[in-house]
Order: structure tokens, then sequence, then C-alpha cells
């Protein structure tokens, strides 16, 4: 089993409830647990241990929301989200600590700007009732959103500012929105079980550290789905933005 300190593991329970929490009410800020897994553990590994913990707030998600998705939506999304997690794939075949690191650490950053960019543009635009209607905009549009999703949920796990944007800049409302985003991360994240097996990120002893670690990601996702409808989603986007930040500027020094 990877061998942490008392603190150590006490950071990655918080990180699995914020896990469990993000599901349920807030998709996108388990940025937050993700950096806090790459500083506790070796960041390559981190991912494959964070994977299991992701699918069981997946799971727990679907089960909440699970009648709320568009699944035109995801069937628009798959295939480019595909490819993205294929070249993702490729560039942890050669890619070694210090790069995923690096990496790691790149992409909360660009997150925290797409986060920044998405609210403020939020604001200043009113969401339309329903989603995207099918055409060559909105094909082109889930396109470039699925390869950068697929690319950076399979490097860092951190698919979900990604496609916390595009759904947003889609039109979703918010049960549409968690039920969408909830479908889509349980068959994303379980599409990708393989590849990290493949890859040696998921072991026997990365599996051990996840069954401790999933006891975490219940109650968060309860505190989740019982603060969802009176949360103050301004303030905690950015404490997440904040946190994120300091995560990947930690990963980019280390």
């Amino acid at each position: 089993m990877y061998t942490v300190t008392l603190w150590e593991f006490a950071a990655l329970a918080a990180a699995s409830i914020l896990v469990g929490f993000s599901k349920t009410a807030v998709s996108g800020a388990n940025t937050v647990s993700l950096a806090i897994f790459a500083a506790v553990l070796p960041a390559r590994e981190s991912t494959g241990v964070l994977l299991p913990l992701l699918i069981v707030g997946d799971l727990l998600a679907v089960r909440t929301y699970r009648r709320h998705a568009h699944w035109g939506t995801l069937v628009r999304l798959f295939p480019a989200v595909a490819a993205g997690v294929v070249v993702g794939t490729v560039f942890l075949l050669w890619a070694g600590d210090a790069e995923v690191r690096t990496s790691i650490g790149a992409i909360l950053l660009l997150m925290a700007g797409v986060t920044v960019w998405r609210r403020r543009a939020a604001a200043r635009a009113e969401a339309p009732a329903t989603p995207d209607a099918d055409g060559a905009g909105a094909r082109l549009k889930a396109g470039s959103y699925g390869v950068l999703g697929g690319f950076t949920t399979m490097v860092a796990n951190a698919g979900g500012p990604v496609m916390s944007l595009y759904l947003l800049s889609a039109g979703f409302r918010k049960l549409s929105f968690l039920g969408t985003s909830a479908w889509f991360f349980l068959i994303v994240n379980v599409a990708k079980v393989p590849f990290s097996v493949g890859l040696g990120l998921i072991d026997a002893r990365s599996l051990l550290l996840d069954a401790l670690l999933a006891l975490f990601v219940l109650p968060g996702a309860y505190i989740g789905r019982a603060c969802v409808d009176r949360i103050n989603q301004r303030l905690f986007e950015r404490l997440v933005i904040g946190a994120t930040v300091l995560g990947g500027l930690q990963l980019l020094l280390r």
C-alpha cells in the first residue's frame, strides 16, 4: 500500500469528501481534490488512485439525477471525447512523473482561467432556455470541447471544468446540467479504466487505498445533495478557483 502519514491520509480523506460533494452539487470542484492527490502521492499514480473514487461519486450522482440527462448532447460529445482520451493515453505512455505533474499543474491553471471566463461570460449574457439545437455550429463546439475534455480527463481527471463550460454555454439549467454531467462522467470514467490498468495506474495497491477512501466519498455526496439548493455558488466558486490556482502553482514549482 502507499506509505502516507496520518496528516497525508487526512488530506486524501478530505479530498475524497470533496469528490462526492462535487458530483452532487458543484461539478468541477474536484479540481481541488486533484491537486491534493497529486501533492500527496506521485503525480502520475495519483490519477489512477483518484479514478475509482470518481466513479463511486458518478454512481451516486446518476442515482440522484438520472432522470435529467440530455442524451442528444451526450451522443454528440462521445466521439470527440474518445479521440481526446486516446491522445491522453499516448501522452501518458511516455510521460514520467515530472511531466505529468507539470501537465496537471498547467491544466489546473488553465481550468481556473476557463472557469473565471465562464462566470464572467454567464454574467453578461442570458442563458438560452433549451440546449443547443443540432447543427454545424453545435457539432463543431461539441467536437472541440469533447477533444479537450477527453484529453484532460485522461491525463489528469480534470475534465470537469471543460464540460461545465460546454454545458453552461449550451444553455443547460441546474437539474439537466447535473443529470447530463453525471451520466457523461460515469460513462467516460468507466471507459478509462482499461486504459489506466494498461498503463499501470490502477493496481492492487491503488485499489486498497481506494477501498479506504471510498468511505469518505459517500458523506460528501450526501452533503452536496443536501446543499445543492441552498449553496452560495458565487462564494464557493471563488474558493474553488483560489484553491485550484494554489494547487496548480504548487505542482509547477515543486
